[in-house]
């Protein structure tokens, strides 16, 4: 209830109270204002306050006394804890002046003898099982961890357990050790988890869903995210197939505490709410980072019925509201959508994906302020949140009006130096693959983002075994470098640096039957070429991640070898908008 709102209380007097806002009547006053002081919102959760009446003018008869009580932490949630009042015993006390009839015909008893005892209510009480998931200083000192970073003032972080050989103890173990590491990292850096934006979340079993969000709340918490905990998305991959543990975690950090949150936090109709300890979406630097959004009906929380036709359609709507809310559109700002998919679709539903997001996203794209279409990459994961067919995590450029028009009149951005003549030699068959393996997008040298595929058809032209593709290291080289080629003239195509990399993904099927460090490998090698020709570009730390998956691609149709996802960004932090969460509890 804010200050200026009219109330009006049942059982209050309509002269006194109604039509008066809260500054006028004492009462209301002092009993909304003073929770300020202890953090309290004073609209209440969700709009609305669940209170116990022990007395009001409506009881003719009798009041309530509690006798005995207790509050219950019914949910420990370090984002969004709930608290109940348990009675555990209470009678009733007739009122002076009243008759000797209680409303419903029963007669008023003295109260020593209206004694009502309530039995005892078992609940969950997560609050030291949480404290033992606080983690040791010393988690991941004997595990072999990976991190890797791209850029300089806004780039990803990523850190997964690199060691075929290790048995894993588990994933409360495996997460533990790489939210350490991270979190360790961040310190060295002088940053925390303040300055996180996004955190993906691969676990190697969805059906360890809840263990993984107890383990994650245990580091990552309201309170050391005081603006806002970051967005999010997870998904079951092939970590244990591909020698990477049971955990995988890549976050997107900045070095400045500026952004604003969206945090759905009760049920509603407009968007679903959260189904984890994150935020709906984040904006940053004009940047709009949506969390994965899946075919959930808002109101009851559940997948929508009609298979991954239904599940992607609602999917869209509920991202565009959540784009609504910060004045936007996935129909004119999207830069890039990712498609997540269950690798259980058939073929037949695969397609039917792939039309739906045509027929439904594609064709009604509006491209009147300029800009080429937002690239889309499809992921097919082992498993997702619910059970789901498929999730969206769109990507959108946010900027103010006069931005706009900025946006399609100015290039900025440093251009790469040209590639040594040995790289060109290498590489010039390269070039003629491009338009049949590349998508890009552009908005005026502000940001840029790309998908890279190789088909089997490509890497039939490319590697020197065609009926070897998918073993050989030699192979394996040639496809990396094929990758690191395309993204590099992508980047210098449009006046991007390697500092100004904020995300760079390969993706790479389980089918190859390699283990993710050949992959990385491979994919060192080639960059470490590119190197040579750029002395700018950090050598010491890979900056890229290598993703396990049961496929990728830009079709939902094709299982590509191997893709790449990138996303670059010139964007000025000195446009960023007022350090402030934006949460948003719908009545």
């Amino acid at each position: 209830m804010e200050a200026g709102s009219d109330f009006a209380p049942r059982g209050n007097d309509k002269e006194g109270h109604c039509g008066n806002n809260c500054e006028g009547c004492c009462t209301g006053a002092e009993t909304f204002f003073p929770l300020r002081n202890y953090g309290i919102n004073v609209c209440g959760e969700g709009g609305e306050y669940e209170t116990l009446t022990l007395d009001c003018p409506l009881f003719r008869n009798a009041r309530i006394i509690l006798d005995d009580s207790e509050v219950i932490l019914h949910s420990a949630d370090s984002i969004a804890s709930v608290g109940i009042l348990h009675p555990r015993a209470f009678h009733l006390e007739q009122k002076p002046d009243s008759s000797d009839r209680i409303g419903d015909g029963s007669a008023v008893q003295e109260s020593s003898s209206c004694v009502y005892e309530v039995d005892e209510v078992t609940t969950h009480d997560d609050v030291g099982e949480k404290q033992a998931l606080s983690p040791a200083v010393d988690a991941y000192t004997n595990v072999d961890l990976c991190i890797s970073k791209t850029g300089n003032n806004l780039r990803s972080m990523s850190c997964w357990i690199q060691d075929p050989s290790r048995a894993s103890e588990g994933l409360k173990a495996d997460l533990i050790a790489v939210l350490s590491r991270i979190e360790n990292q961040l310190k060295e850096e002088g940053l925390g988890w303040v300055n996180v934006l996004y955190v993906h979340l691969y676990i190697s079993s969805m059906k360890e869903f809840g263990l993984a969000n107890e383990v994650y709340v245990s580091f990552i918490t309201e309170k050391k995210c005081y603006l806002g905990v970051p967005s999010r998305s997870t998904i079951e991959l092939p970590l244990v197939q591909a020698g990477l543990g049971k955990a995988y975690v890549e976050v997107l950090v900045s070095n400045e505490v500026v952004k604003r949150v969206l945090h759905v936090q009760s049920i509603s109709c407009w968007a679903p709410s959260c189904i984890g300890p994150y935020s709906q979406a984040t904006l940053y630097e004009d940047i709009l980072y949506m969390a994965g959004q899946l075919g959930l009906d808002p109101p009851t929380m559940k997948l929508c019925l009609g298979g991954p036709r239904a599940e992607l359609e609602l999917a869209l709507q509920n991202s565009e509201a959540v784009a609504n809310a910060f004045s936007c559109s996935i129909y004119i700002s999207a830069i890039h959508f990712l498609v997540y998919c269950s690798a259980q679709l058939t073929s037949s539903e695969k397609e039917e994906i792939e039309q739906t997001l045509k027929s439904s996203y594609i064709t009604r794209l509006d491209r009147s302020k300029g800009g080429s279409y937002p690239t889309v990459l499809y992921v097919f994961a082992s498993d997702l949140p619910k059970g789901a067919r498929v999730e969206v995590k769109p990507i959108l450029y946010v900027p103010s009006t006069d931005d706009w028009v900025a946006a399609e009149e100015t290039e900025t951005g440093v251009p790469l130096p040209a590639p040594s003549k040995t790289w060109t030699d290498c590489t010039a068959p390269y070039s003629a693959l491009r338009d049949s393996c590349c998508q890009v997008h552009t908005t005026g040298g502000r940001i840029c983002s790309a998908v890279v595929s190789i088909t089997d058809d490509i890497a039939s032209k490319i590697c020197s075994a065609a009926g070897q593709l998918h073993h050989g290291e030699e192979n394996l080289k040639i496809m990396a470098r094929f990758c690191a080629f395309q993204i590099a003239k992508t980047l210098a195509d449009n006046r991007f640096s390697w500092d100004s990399v904020t995300m760079l993904r390969l993706y790479y099927s389980v089918d190859l039957a390699v283990a993710a460090d050949a992959v990385s490998g491979a994919f060192s090698e080639a960059l470490a070429e590119l190197a040579q020709d750029n002395p700018s570009m950090r050598t010491d730390v890979p900056f890229y991640n290598v993703v396990p998956v049961a496929g990728a691609g830009r079709s939902a149709c094709a299982n590509d070898i191997m893709a790449c996802e990138l996303l670059a960004s010139n964007v000025s932090s000195a446009k960023s908008i007022p350090a402030e969460p934006f949460a948003v509890t719908p009545a």
